[in-house]
């Protein structure tokens, strides 16, 4: 399998979970992904994620109800053992819509909301550090020359109905 290039930060989007264009972090050092919820609620099997942070503009107030969720253990960086609910979702990189399972962490007081690990980049991505916003960009890229191709379209087909409006004087 061909693996994609992805840089140490991107912005990607997560549909499932209403949260688009958001800033990511990706650690290889880290085994599971997180992503930043202000406040978790259980009640009667049900989940409800509120995604909210002031310093993540995109992180908006949206409430996420889930009712397939799990605990699992999390080491940190710093050594300790955190109990933290995990979730099903999707991501979107480089146009394509991908499977992610997710911890749900308070991350308010870090840069990035959230942290990509090695779970989910495992035989798809290989990451350079030296890059950023590599699948960002490439989703530019792709949607640049799409209005572009869709305007040269437009255009043309205005040209054709032009010249077979001409009527020749000879």
């Amino acid at each position: 399998m061909n693996k994609q290039i992805i840089g140490r930060i991107d912005i990607v989007s997560f549909p499932e979970l209403g949260l688009f264009n958001i800033d990511v972090k990706v650690d290889t050092g880290a085994y599971t992904s997180a992503i930043h919820c202000s406040e978790i609620v259980e009640k009667k099997n049900v989940l409800f994620c509120t995604f909210f942070s002031e310093g993540h503009s995109n992180f908006n107030y949206k409430t996420v109800k889930f009712t397939n969720y799990s605990r699992t253990d999390v080491k940190s960086s710093n050594g300790f053992k955190e109990n933290r609910y995990k979730i099903k979702s999707e991501v979107v990189f480089f146009g394509k819509t991908y499977k992610i399972n997710l911890t749900l962490s308070t991350r308010d007081d870090m840069k990035f909301p959230v942290l990509i690990g090695r779970q989910f980049l495992r035989d798809k991505f290989l990451v350079d550090v030296n890059q950023k916003y590599v699948s960002f960009n490439h989703n530019l890229l792709t949607k640049n020359l799409v209005e572009n191709l869709s305007s040269q379209t437009k255009q043309s087909k205005q040209i054709s109905v032009e010249s077979k409006n001409v009527i020749s004087l000879n």
